[in-house]
C-alpha cells in the first residue's frame, strides 16, 4: 500500500512540475488519500481538502493520533470475514446469549452504514459536489466522481490511452464455454431471489442515459404493488384491501393483463393466456420471478386475511396499506435475516432490529448508486438449463414461459429450484443470453467514466492490488488482464468484480462483499419503517402485523402460500460441499 501511495505522489510531483501534460489534470491520479477531496488550483497546481477525515498532510496520507490508534486495533475486512466464519464455538455463544447478539449487529448496523456517505455527494454530470446530487433524484448518485476529463489516459494516468475493445473483452473473458456451478452450493432459488429483490429499485432509464433512473431508491415493493398509484388501482380488487388474482388448477395467480391493464413487457405474438399482470413490467421474463411475484401476491391477500379479522372495522383501503407495511417488514426481514445469511455465510447469526439503531446518529434516506447497479450485475448465476421435476428446459425456453410454473405447480417448481446449483460468479460464465447484457454495461462504465477497480477498493478500506496476479489468483487469467490492460490500476470496475478471485467461504470475493455489504445495509436500515416513528406495533395492524414480520422467514413465505406438504425452500442445495472454480478456459 505503501509503495502504492509514493508512486502516486511522485506521479504528480512529474505532472504537476516537468508539466508533461497540461496542468488542469493534476488530480487525474487521485492523489488524495483516505477520502480527501481533490481540487485544481490555478493552472499548474492542486490541493487536497483533508476536512472531516481524520487524516492531515499535503496528500491526507497522515492520521491524527486517536485515528492512529483505531486503525492498530481496527481488523482487516479479510481478518473480520475469517473470524465471522470461524469459531463455531464462539459463534454459538454469542447467537444463544441475547444482548451479545444484538451488540454485535448494532456494530454491523453502524459500520457498514457509516461507510456509505449521507446525503450523496456526486453525480455522473459533475466530478464536484453539486446541489443536484441530492435533490435532483432522477440520476443515480456516485459513490466516487467520475475520472475528470482531459486525463492522460480513461482510467486517469494509468493504463493504455485507449480502452480496450468491449467485444473483445467480453469474448476474452466473460462467455461461458461450459456452465460453472457456485462452489458453496448456492441455489438456484437464491439467483431468482436477487434478480426479482433487486429490480424494483435498480431501474435504469435508457432512453436518458445509465447516469439516470426513475425509481424511488430503496425498497418500496413496488415489484408487487407498481410503479404507480394508476398501476395499484389496476391490480387491486377494492375489496378486503386485496390484490386480483385468477384461479389455474386450484392456485392462485397473477391476473392476466387484460384484466389489469397495467404496462408490461412482452414479445410480440405472445398468447393473451400467457401475459399476466405484475407490479414490475419485466417479471413475464422468467419463470423465476414470476415465481416470487405469485408468492409475494398470495401472502400479500392472506395478511390482509389476517387483518380484516383482527379489525372487522376497517376499510378496503386500510387493509390494503397495512398489508402493504406489513410485506414490506416481512421483505427486509428475509433479506437480511436469510438471503444476506447465505451470502455472507458467517456464524454469527444476522438480525434485522431496526430497535438496534435508536438513538444513534443514523439518517433514515437512501440513494441508489449507479455503482450498487453495476456490483449487481450476477449474471453468471443464471444456469444454462433448469431441471423441474425431471423436465429439463435450456435457458431459452425459459424466456417469456411463465407458463412452466404452471404446467409444474408452485410446490413442484420451488422444489427443483432449491436443488439445482447456481453458477459461479466470475470469469467465462455469462450465458449467451445475458452477453448483451454485459457488453453494454461494459459500455456505460465507460460513458460514466466510473474510475478504475482499486479506487473502489481504497474507497471500501480494503488494500490496492499490486499484481494482476494477486487480484485473479490465477497466472494464466493475470497475463491475459494484463496483455489488454496493462496496468492494474486500470482495470474497470466490473471487469475487476468479475475476474477477483473468490474469497474463501463466499459467494464472491471480497471486494462485492465489502463494497455491497454497505450499500445493503444502509439501504435495508434507511427505510422509513425501521424508524422509530414507524416501527411500532400500530403501524401494522398492532400485534398481529407485527408478529408476521418479527418471525418472517424464506421457508414461511413459501410454506404459508403452498397448498399441501412444504417443498424443499432452501438458498443452499441439499449436501453441498465448497469447491472451487479453475480458470482453465483461457
Amino acid at each position: 500500500m505503501q509503495d502504492l501511495q509514493q508512486g502516486c505522489r511522485l506521479l504528480v510531483v512529474l505532472v504537476v512540475v516537468t508539466g508533461m501534460v497540461s496542468a488542469n489534470t493534476s488530480c487525474c491520479s487521485y492523489p488524495c488519500e483516505n477520502g480527501g477531496v481533490c481540487m485544481t488550483t490555478g493552472m499548474e497546481g492542486f490541493q487536497c481538502d483533508c476536512t472531516s477525515t481524520d487524516f492531515y498532510g499535503t496528500l491526507c496520507e497522515t492520521p491524527t493520533f486517536l485515528k492512529r490508534v483505531k486503525l492498530w486495533l481496527k481488523p482487516s475486512p479479510d481478518t473480520t470475514h475469517y473470524l465471522l466464519t470461524h469459531y463455531n464455538w464462539l459463534w454459538d455463544t454469542v447467537n444463544s446469549v441475547n444482548f451479545l447478539r444484538n451488540a454485535v449487529m448494532k456494530k454491523v448496523y453502524t459500520l457498514r452504514s457509516d461507510m456509505i456517505d449521507s446525503p450523496v455527494t456526486y453525480t455522473s454530470e459533475h466530478s464536484y459536489i453539486t446541489l443536484d446530487a441530492n435533490f435532483n433524484t432522477t440520476y443515480y448518485a456516485r459513490t466516487l466522481p467520475p475520472v475528470p476529463y482531459n486525463c492522460p489516459t480513461p482510467m486517469g494516468v494509468w493504463g493504455k490511452k485507449e480502452m480496450p475493445d468491449v467485444d473483445r473483452i467480453v469474448k476474452k473473458f466473460f462467455v461461458r464455454k461450459k456452465f460453472l456451478p457456485e462452489p458453496m452450493g448456492t441455489s438456484a432459488l437464491f439467483s431468482f431471489f436477487a434478480q426479482h429483490f433487486t429490480h424494483q429499485f435498480f431501474k435504469t432509464d435508457v432512453k436518458n442515459g445509465p447516469q439516470y433512473q426513475w425509481g424511488g431508491h430503496g425498497v418500496d415493493v413496488t415489484h408487487v404493488y407498481g410503479k404507480d398509484k394508476d398501476a395499484e388501482a389496476k391490480l387491486r380488487t377494492f375489496k378486503d384491501g386485496k390484490l386480483k388474482t385468477q384461479l389455474i388448477q386450484g392456485e392462485e395467480y397473477p391476473p392476466l393483463e387484460k384484466d389489469a391493464p397495467v404496462d408490461m413487457v412482452y414479445p410480440p405474438g405472445t398468447p393473451e393466456e400467457r401475459r399476466f399482470a405484475i407490479g414490475q413490467k419485466v417479471f413475464g421474463l422468467l419463470p423465476g420471478l414470476f415465481m416470487y411475484a405469485t408468492i409475494w401476491l398470495r401472502e400479500h391477500n392472506r395478511v390482509c386475511d389476517i387483518l380484516k379479522t383482527e379489525h372487522p372495522d376497517w376499510d378496503d383501503e386500510r387493509l390494503y396499506q397495512t398489508g402493504k407495511l406489513v410485506i414490506l417488514g416481512e421483505t427486509i426481514k428475509i433479506v437480511i435475516e436469510d438471503y444476506v445469511q447465505h451470502l455472507s455465510h458467517y456464524n454469527y447469526q444476522l438480525l434485522f432490529r431496526p430497535e438496534l439503531l435508536f438513538g444513534e446518529q443514523f439518517q433514515y434516506q437512501n440513494r441508489i448508486t449507479v455503482e450498487f447497479n453495476h456490483l449487481y450485475h450476477w449474471h453468471p448465476l443464471m444456469p444454462s438449463e433448469f431441471n423441474v421435476s425431471g423436465t429439463t428446459y435450456s435457458l431459452r425456453e425459459f424466456v417469456y414461459h411463465p407458463e412452466v410454473v404452471l404446467k409444474h405447480g408452485m410446490h413442484d417448481f420451488v422444489d427443483s429450484l432449491s436443488r439445482q446449483r447456481a453458477g459461479a460468479f466470475g470469469p467465462f460464465n455469462h450465458g449467451p443470453l445475458t452477453i448483451p447484457v454485459v457488453t453494454d454495461l461494459l459500455k456505460q462504465g465507460r460513458q460514466l467514466r466510473l474510475q478504475p477497480y482499486n479506487q473502489y477498493r481504497k474507497k471500501f478500506n480494503l488494500p490496492a492490488f499490486k499484481t494482476f496476479e494477486e487480484m485473479t489468483g490465477n497466472k494464466e487469467l493475470a497475463k491475459a488482464l494484463e496483455e489488454e490492460y496493462g496496468d492494474i490500476n486500470a482495470v474497470e470496475f466490473y471487469v475487476g468484480l468479475i475476474m477477483e478471485k473468490r474469497r474463501y467461504r463466499s459467494v464472491f470475493g471480497s471486494s462485492i462483499v465489502e463494497m455491497g455489504g454497505p450499500y445493503s445495509v444502509k439501504g435495508l436500515m434507511a427505510n422509513p419503517i425501521c424508524s422509530p416513528k414507524y416501527w411500532k406495533p400500530s403501524t401494522f395492524g398492532g400485534d398481529v402485523g407485527f408478529d408476521i414480520i418479527n418471525t418472517a422467514s424464506l421457508k414461511k413465505l413459501f410454506c404459508n402460500n403452498i397448498k399441501g406438504d412444504c417443498p424443499l425452500v432452501s438458498f443452499e442445495v441439499p449436501d453441498y460441499v465448497e469447491g472451487d472454480v479453475l480458470h482453465d478456459e483461457l
